[in-house]
């Protein structure tokens, strides 16, 4: 299944989708492995292109800046997500079930195969995890929004406040919630790996279980 998916992202994020061409998948592959191993801040095309044997020039043609290739590759990652909450919940009645799956799937896409052959999605979520608050904690995130920058992580929060307020139609503050869960998941891997005094949950040998019970407890002593 997983190679058949196409993960379509805001075509205002590129000049050329990468997707659509050998030298783009290189290009997604090879950045993926560079920011993970010396982070956005020291990323740039020209150690990319060393890294894929190219040039510059090539990756301009793709990607206008680094800023819009890091938007790029976390919207593939929260598009992915979304995808994997439709096609896990697909005829499921149960809103509660449905908000347990919608967890559960938060976590999994962690540890899934590949989606695709040229994107390790341990690195990727890695990227999120640790630079996805970079790409809209910026002074241009205004702007960024009325171009539908962010519109994959929206779209996904908005799906969650739904099945939160199908849980508990009562319930005030279901985007709230929505787009906590999302931030809890990533800022508490974050902080289980780096931080610890600032998380409870102990993630031992790649285990997520800790995590899915602990935004379990939250969501749900929060929506019933």
């Amino acid at each position: 299944m997983s190679a058949s998916v196409k993960i379509k992202v805001n075509p205002r994020l590129f000049l050329r989708d990468p997707q659509e061409s050998k030298l783009g998948k290189k290009m997604i592959q090879h950045g993926i492995e560079l920011i993970d191993d010396i982070g956005i801040e020291k990323f740039t095309f020209k150690k990319l292109a060393a890294r894929m044997d190219s040039t510059e020039a090539s990756i301009y043609r793709y990607f206008v800046n680094k800023h819009f290739f890091l938007v790029y590759l976390v919207s593939w990652y929260w598009e992915w997500v979304n995808f994997r909450i439709g096609f896990n919940s697909m005829n499921i009645e149960d809103p509660k079930r449905k908000m347990r799956i919608i967890i559960k799937t938060i976590v999994d896409t962690i540890r899934l195969a590949n989606p695709v052959e040229y994107i390790d999605r341990d690195l990727l979520h890695r990227i999120v995890v640790k630079e996805g608050i970079k790409s809209y904690h910026i002074n241009q995130v205004e702007e960024e929004n009325k171009l539908g920058f962010f519109s994959s992580y929206k779209d996904l929060s908005q799906k969650i406040a739904g099945i939160i307020k199908e849980v508990n139609p009562n319930f005030p503050y279901p985007q709230t919630l929505a787009s906590n869960l999302l931030e809890m998941a990533n800022n508490h891997t974050y902080f289980a790996e780096h931080l610890p005094t600032l998380t409870d949950i102990k993630l031992k040998k790649g285990k997520m279980s800790p995590l899915e019970e602990m935004l379990e407890y939250f969501v749900f002593k929060m929506i019933e």
